[in-house]
């Protein structure tokens, strides 16, 4: 059990260049291929920590690696949406999560260089959780969209992805991790290295 959940971690780094690219398709094969991968490292995540937790098998490598494979497949993934539906993912709301994620890099990379380690946030959690369910759904949607699909299913997802309704739920998103980001530096619980 010792390297299962830095095989996870690796696996879903490897695995987002091919979901990207299976996005940009724009195939009914394609997006139902992206959205798949996206579930499978999403669920990857869960159990890469709940592994490490429950066999006790934490290491540096996989602290390091944990964050930097969710920010691959999450800023991936946003990116190439901000391309495919600029009204929806703007280029700008990708770049302030960005910009989250670095700040709070260079923080956890300042801290560990102090002796401590930042703790992770409860409510940094509920950001990935928002994030990685907003793309499902958006993933979804794209899926639904595809001209293969049944008709009334298709036309709902366009009269969607024409709506109000997926930007203003990304703009709640990108508000929470903002949100999340500033309060990392306010709040700052560090524990020392095990």
């Amino acid at each position: 059990m010792k390297f299962v959940p830095n095989a996870l971690t690796i696996a879903r780094i490897v695995l987002t260049p091919v979901l990207l690219l299976m996005l940009l398709s724009e195939t009914l094969l394609g997006h139902v291929g992206a959205l798949a991968l996206f579930v499978l490292a999403a669920i990857s995540d869960y159990f890469d920590g709940k592994i490490a937790r429950d066999y006790e098998v934490r290491s540096r490598l996989g602290q390091f690696l944990d964050p930097l494979a969710d920010k691959i497949l999450v800023l991936g993934t946003f990116a190439v949406l901000s391309f495919m539906l600029p009204d929806i993912v703007p280029w700008w709301a990708v770049v302030l999560i960005a910009l989250r994620d670095l700040a709070v890099t260079l923080l956890r990379t300042w801290t560990e260089s102090r002796g401590r380690t930042l703790r992770t946030l409860g409510i940094a959690k509920w950001k990935t959780t928002l994030q990685l369910a907003f793309l499902i759904g958006l993933l979804t949607v794209l899926v639904a969209r595809q001209p293969e699909m049944p008709q009334q299913i298709a036309a709902a997802a366009i009269w969607l992805l024409d709506s109000l309704i997926p930007f203003i739920v990304l703009m709640g998103v990108v508000a929470l991790t903002v949100f999340t980001g500033v309060w990392y530096f306010f709040n700052q619980e560090t524990v020392s290295p095990a």
